[in-house]
């Protein structure tokens, strides 16, 4: 059994018919792999796992699954970027019309929308944290469980395989996701973390970044309280290189971690610039989070392409709306934000969710043009923006780097600008007592891309300082890298984890029936209208019961695989001849594109001289196989078994 590289070779036309098949030999891993949601996420969640038990409405079991490796599984439930979503395998088959005409490739499992179900079923959302403590120490997944599973991490505790620390106090610079997950980690491994924040809440843009109508204030409260009774101190309106010095922290803490985030909004240094009414975008998100007054008009123009321009879009609308209802008798006239970005609408780094919903609730959006000067009158007040068209945002190699139409310029007329272009870190507190922090660039510590231990002893770095601006749930994964860095520091040893890996035979496998038709549910939503009626109305309503299980029944199940055996196999065809998707195929071995893997395997099976034209081969397209076990049913000989693979893992200390 081979496997055939759809990239390379799925749609050939008959005129490629006799060029070689690019084929993989399946080795150590290859299976794991093929669970592409769980591949994708940057700590392994079990995606699938969790999916498949709502589909069965297993929903305690989901949540357990979904939480095991994730401090914020709630909150990612709600705001996470979803690169599970992105590499899902549903997402990549081809979907036909009722007279086998290829439509589309279908679209991938909802898989944040069902996390966030479970999460309100069985999380911190439904039932103190205590108990969701007390369930997640008891579980560990049988199937797809991966090394950093909380419960693996302390059932080795507990048995003796890995060695606890001493209690010895590690301070962390941040409470957003990056340092609590350090925080959570390492209160796992009998650290003392002590979290030091210079916002008067925790979770980081979490809560002064994110608007309460994506994320609500009371999920990030629970799920940080879940946290905090693992044994972690977070200290807010402590800002270190004020109520305290990073020199403070270095004597008397064991180690730290520098997990402050990227959170003040970069400048453009654009003429007129600084003054009234231009901010940046991140500035007004806390302000507005806060509860703190800022002084915008009602004609605005919000210049950037991403996620973060449009939550300051969507959050200065709601402002206007709700402020005009409250004082129209003051407020005469109509209110207008416009978004305007670098990138064509195609080009937009922002989620298409995100654009969808701005473009419902009245954004106006102006694509492919860069920003000059801000205009302001004889008293500085701001009357508009200047832009010159865009012409190319990325060269041939992907990188940034725009060209211009200096002859094709316009001005766009407003009374507040919002910049949303970037974000910077703050670390002038590395002033005192962090002069060996080496910066790669200002504002941006050296670091170990393996360790994220920085050019001084004992001080490590994890989120947005250790790899950029990136996704929630890279800045989870980062956190718990660091806390493990910080175990090998302080107690000299190191921990590894032992994966086993079994595939279990599944006798009289089915699928719900009907399951390759079901296209993707719709994530109920508000009305556009209703959106504005108060700042905090939820947009996202979420999944029901029905639709959550109705939903999760469309998962491939890509644990899953169909495994032919070649010592029974007699050349039949039936498996190909009833595949619905056409994945398989039974070509000679000398349609197969030669490499050294490939040659050894049919050497092992077949010897030196085999004769490739008359010896065949099964190749499969991983792509278009949608585990339906038909070919398993037709199979007259049983060549053909369903089979999962299962991963076990724990943790030991080297």
């Amino acid at each position: 059994m081979f496997f055939w590289d759809t990239q390379l070779q799925s749609g050939r036309s008959e005129k490629d018919e006799m060029t070689p098949l690019q084929v993989e030999v399946p080795g150590n891993g290859y299976h794991a792999s093929l669970i592409s949601c769980q591949a994708a996420c940057p700590v392994h969640t079990d995606a699938r796992g969790y999916v498949r038990a709502i589909a069965a409405g297993r929903f305690e079991e989901a949540y357990l699954i979904a939480r095991g490796p994730n401090p914020f599984a709630s909150i990612c439930g709600r705001v996470c970027g979803a690169p599970c979503e992105v590499a899902c395998r549903r997402g990549k088959v081809p979907r036909v019309d009722d007279d086998g005409h290829f439509v589309a490739n279908d679209r991938p499992i909802a898989i944040r929308a069902l996390k966030r179900f479970v999460c309100e079923q069985a999380g911190p959302e439904s039932r103190p944290g205590e108990q969701v403590l007390e369930a997640l120490r008891s579980y560990v997944p049988e199937v797809a469980a991966h090394a950093e599973e909380m419960a693996a991490l302390l059932r080795a505790s507990v048995d003796g395989r890995i060695q606890r620390a001493s209690g010895e106090r590690i301070a962390i610079i941040g409470a957003g996701p990056a340092g609590l997950s350090a925080a959570h980690d390492l209160a796992l491994l009998g650290f003392r973390p002590i979290v030091f924040e210079s916002e008067p809440v925790p979770a980081g843009m979490l809560a002064i970044g994110v608007p309460v109508y994506r994320l609500p204030r009371e999920v990030i409260a629970r799920e940080v309280a879940v946290i905090e009774a693992l044994g972690v101190e977070i200290r807010c309106r402590v800002t270190v290189g004020k109520e305290i010095s990073f020199a403070d922290l270095r004597r008397e803490y064991a180690a730290v971690i520098i997990a402050v985030g990227a959170k003040s909004s970069r400048a453009l240094g654009l003429p007129g610039e600084r003054g009234p009414r231009a901010y940046g975008g991140v500035d007004l998100l806390r302000a507005v989070a806060l509860g703190e007054s800022v002084d915008t008009g009602r004609d605005v123009v919000v210049i950037g392409g991403g996620n973060v321009a449009y939550d300051v879009a969507r959050t200065v609308l709601r402002q206007i709306a709700y402020d005009t209802a409250r004082t129209a008798a003051r407020l005469p006239g109509t209110s207008r934000v416009r978004l305007v970005s670098l990138e064509s609408l195609e080009e937009m780094p922002a989620d298409t969710l995100e654009i969808l919903e701005g473009d419902e609730e009245g954004i106006e959006r102006l694509n492919g043009w860069g920003p000059t000067a801000i205009e302001r009158d004889e008293q500085g007040r701001v009357t508009g923006v200047r832009f010159r068209r865009c012409l190319r945002v990325y060269d041939e190699a992907k990188r940034f780097s725009p060209v211009y139409d200096d002859n094709d310029v316009h001005s766009v007329s407003c009374d507040t600008v919002l910049l949303a272009v970037g974000q910077s870190p703050a670390v002038g507190f590395l002033d005192d007592g962090g002069l060996d922090v080496e910066q790669a660039r200002p504002g941006w510590p050296k670091t170990d891309p393996a360790t994220l231990a920085t050019t001084a002893p004992g001080v490590f770095v994890a989120g947005d300082l250790a790899h950029g601006t990136r996704l929630l749930i890279d800045a989870v994964a980062s956190g718990k890298a660091a806390a493990r860095s910080v175990y090998q520091y302080v107690t000299g040893r190191r921990l590894e984890s032992d994966v086993v890996t079994a595939h279990l035979a599944l006798e009289m496998y089915r699928r719900e029936r009907g399951y390759e038709k079901i296209r993707r549910q719709a994530i109920p939503a508000c009305e556009p209208k209703e959106r504005f009626e108060h700042p905090e109305v939820q947009v996202e309503l979420g999944y029901t019961r029905e639709l959550a299980m109705k939903e999760a029944s469309r998962c491939l199940d890509c644990g899953v695989t169909p495994v032919f055996d070649g010592t029974r196999c007699v050349l039949c065809g039936g498996c190909v001849d009833v595949c619905p998707t056409l994945c398989l195929k039974l070509v000679p071995l000398s349609e197969l594109l030669p490499d050294a893997d490939l040659a050894a395997a049919m050497e092992a099976m077949l010897g030196p001289d085999a004769d490739l034209d008359e010896n065949t081969a099964i190749v499969k397209d991983e792509e278009r196989c949608i585990r339906c076990a038909l070919c398993a049913m037709r199979c007259p000989v049983d060549a053909i078994t369903m089979e999962r693979v299962q991963f076990t893992t724990s943790w030991r200390c080297q």
